[in-house]
């Protein structure tokens, strides 16, 4: 599994705004700098972030986006389901995939549904804060 920009960015983002959610909302143009992410690829982020209720966005003077919970109320799990989709290892582990006419003598199935669990419960259990914090996972 590879994890792409968008979800990389997006966690950077979130990141972003959780150090500095004591600032209020904080401009696009400010997160982007910081993370020396493109004004342009940030512009197709936040909105889906916003959409998804993870991040409030204000436009015009004094505008810009923040959290709308607390930086330990979100997971890496979530936001990478959000911008990824649901980190199956294997289109057959995929939510909206065909059941697979090999999935009863399928010798590796049960690896890649374990591999999955794993992965999902890995990212479950880090958050935002934990992150922003420099804490080692």
């Amino acid at each position: 599994m590879m994890i792409s920009t968008r979800g990389r960015y997006a966690l950077r983002a979130m990141i972003d705004l959780a150090e500095h959610s004591n600032d209020g909302y904080i401009p696009m143009k400010e997160v982007a700098a910081r993370q020396e992410i493109s004004l342009k690829y940030l512009e197709r982020i936040l909105p889906v972030l916003v959409k998804n209720g993870l991040v409030e966005g204000v436009q015009g003077k004094g505008g810009g986006y923040r959290l709308s919970r607390a930086p330990e109320e979100y997971t890496v799990g979530e936001i990478l389901r959000l911008t990824e989709g649901n980190l199956a290892p294997v289109t057959c582990l995929d939510c909206n995939a065909e059941v697979c006419e090999k999935k009863d003598t399928c010798k590796t199935l049960s690896m890649w549904t374990e591999f999955h669990r794993l992965t999902n419960q890995y990212f479950n259990g880090i958050t935002i804060a934990e992150l922003a914090n420099g804490k080692s996972v």
